[in-house]
């Protein structure tokens, strides 16, 4: 007669002679060993567990097996007499616990690299491991008091429930982190004896021969983990629960589930006492993750510098690339040659350099072909113009955030830093940025700064809070306050400029004071200080939003913004109205800006910090 292993024998007597006290039977289990044909196995367990009304989850990699399943008994049963079938399998022998409920949700059955990540070459536990201490002999040395390390190798949420008494967690979040963590243990504990120790073995199998092969010279692992030995001692020496991986979040040493829960937020493992704090609130926080208002902006604002400075480095426009502009055939052109459409749209941009172009293929449809000159184009009809290897000039990335919130982002920009694509920049712009590090958001800026000015910005998150910030800076309702430092210093310590400024546009977007057609304009100045170089340094409130207001009016005045590569007598303005990075600045600030917040229609102002040129003229 065939007799099965003492070890099989035990547990399936367990699971028909145990009294029926609770209808849920838990198993965990894990072997390593090799396994072939996964998708097979893979599809055999899935058709069982469905039949067998079992939940949980099953790994299946090259290098084992690794489950938590719950069910009735008979289910349980017959998923154990499936595995035992196997080849290397005839031994397992899973560890078991009652529960009144299912915890899980479903059935889950997954092939992996690993049955316990780790990702580390060269440790295969099924050829070895370090060797294993039982629960009875780990207590009988806690009994006796030797001296030996016990080094509890799961992550950090799971050791806040509950460890053995004066272990020495290792400090991670993840199993991956563990190499890393052994690099920080003392050195002296490679000589001393370490047993390790885990939920129910597993990571053990494969943190023991690491440990060994970085110079560990006494390692043991607890045979069966926490749950083997809650099983076989109790809770001698251990103090708290034991974290699992499933609805019950904790049990006890007599393997009972507890009134532990997790936190919908951060997943953090909540004891009772925790679930009596007043920052726990169900479903949103706890006394682990609970941050004030400031503290949770202040914690996404960091996270928004690291995002940006990673962005900027290299700036995302320095990289060549191929730009496209896109071209759509307005109705006056319906029925023209395409070479037409771009000399007549485009007419500051000589005939010749359009069939240069054309000639060149880049040109292209929507389909991205390229097309000729003489192809006949339609009203609506998109085109594209391609511009290869676009290299954009540098600009200054040094963005600060200084508040967000659900509705609005404001910010400090930097300069030079165009706000929108446009002329020589597409990437390298704070649009840009933003697109980036808040997609798939698409924050919209309520308002405009020139590239060379510096200061507060009012950015909406959606399109929704845009409407409400813009209709504000519509109707003149939104408070702006400007540091500039001119040439010259004006008589009077206030004064006003009420300047008609052009409506149209001059060379690369500059304006003009024009009495006779331009559009109402109003700027109020405050002088703050008279400086010894010849300068002074203002307060400029405009009270309209023309293009170029306050430069357009102080030069108007006579009294040109230092650095103004526009207005000032004697700059020349090159190919753009950006300067150079190197360039001196243009001594214009958005200081101030105050208008009602969206969400609750309260006022509320925000200061930029002013820049060195105007700190540097208080004495």
């Amino acid at each position: 007669m065939i007799r099965a292993p003492a070890a099989r024998r035990t547990a399936t007597l367990r699971l028909k002679d145990r009294p029926p006290l609770k209808p849920i039977l838990n198993i965990a289990a894990y072997k390593f060993l090799p396994l072939s044909d996964l998708k097979t196995l893979r599809t055999r367990l899935q058709t069982l567990c469905k039949a067998a009304n079992l939940k949980g989850t099953i790994l299946l990699s090259p290098e084992g097996i690794n489950l938590f399943v719950a069910g009735a008994a008979d289910g349980i049963e017959r998923l154990l007499t499936e595995l035992r079938g196997w080849p290397g399998l005839q031994d397992l022998a899973p560890k078991m616990s009652e529960t009144a409920d299912q915890p899980f949700r479903r059935m889950l059955v997954r092939l992996k690299k690993e049955i316990i990540a780790f990702g580390v070459p060269g440790i295969d536990p099924a050829r070895r491991t370090s060797p294993k201490l039982s629960a009875r002999e780990l207590k009988r040395w806690l009994d006796e008091g030797r001296p030996v390390t016990l080094l509890d190798t799961r992550n950090d949420y799971e050791v806040k429930l509950g460890t053995f008494r004066n272990a020495l967690a290792v400090g991670i979040d993840h199993f991956r982190e563990f190499p890393h963590a052994v690099a920080r243990l003392p050195p002296e504990l490679k000589e001393q004896p370490i047993v390790m120790f885990c939920t129910g073995g597993i990571r053990c199998e494969k943190a023991g021969p690491y440990l060994e092969r970085e110079g560990f010279k006494s390692i043991f692992q607890l045979d069966g983990g926490i749950l083997k030995y809650f099983e076989e001692c109790g809770g001698a020496h251990y103090d708290g629960e034991c974290f699992v991986f499933d609805q019950r979040v904790g049990v006890d040493p007599s393997l009972h589930e507890t009134g532990a829960s997790q936190c919908f937020a951060c997943q953090t493992p909540l004891s009772e006492a925790d679930q009596h704090h007043e920052h726990y609130v169900p479903g949103k926080s706890c006394s682990y993750c609970f941050k004030t208002a400031a503290q949770h902006m202040a914690a996404n604002i960091a996270r928004r510098h690291e995002q940006i400075r990673r962005l900027a480095v290299p700036l995302p426009g320095s990289e060549p690339y191929d730009h496209f502009r896109p071209v759509t055939v307005p109705a006056r052109c319906d029925g023209r040659p395409l070479s037409d459409l771009l000399c007549g749209i485009f007419a500051h941009v000589p005939a010749e350099v359009w069939h240069q172009r054309l000639a060149a293929g880049s040109i292209l449809n929507a389909a991205g072909e390229p097309v000729p000159g003489s192809q006949v184009v339609r009203a609506g009809e998109r085109y594209l113009h391609k511009v290869p290897a676009v290299v954009e000039p540098n600009v200054n990335m040094q963005i600060e955030m200084l508040h967000e919130d659900a509705a609005v982002i404001v910010l400090n920009k930097p300069a030079p830093l165009p706000m929108h694509a446009g002329g020589r920049f597409y990437r390298n712009t704070l649009q840009h940025v933003l697109d980036t590090v808040y997609y798939p958001q698409k924050p919209r800026p309520s308002h405009r700064l020139d590239a060379n000015t510096t200061g507060v910005v009012v950015v909406a998150r959606t399109r929704h809070f845009a409407g409400q910030i813009q209709s504000q800076f519509a109707r003149a309702e939104v408070e702006k306050v400007y540091l500039v430092r001119v040439n010259g210093h004006p008589a009077a310590d206030e004064f006003t400029c009420d300047a008609p400024i052009s409506s149209e546009a001059g060379k690369l977007g500059s304006r003009t004071v024009d009495q006779d057609c331009g559009l109402p304009a109003h700027t109020e100045f405050r002088v703050q200080q008279r400086l010894a170089d010849g300068t002074a340094l203002l307060e400029a409130r405009p009270l309209t939003g023309r293009t170029n207001q306050i430069r357009i009016h102080l030069a108007h005045l006579g009294f040109p913004v230092c650095g103004d590569p526009a207005y000032l007598t004697g700059s020349r303005l090159g190919e753009s109205q950006t300067l150079d990075v190197d360039a001196a600045p243009l001594c214009l600030h958005a200081w101030r800006i105050g208008f009602r917040h969206p969400l609750d229609q309260k006022t509320v102002t925000f200061t930029a910090p002013a820049p060195a040129w105007a700190r540097s003229a208080v004495p």
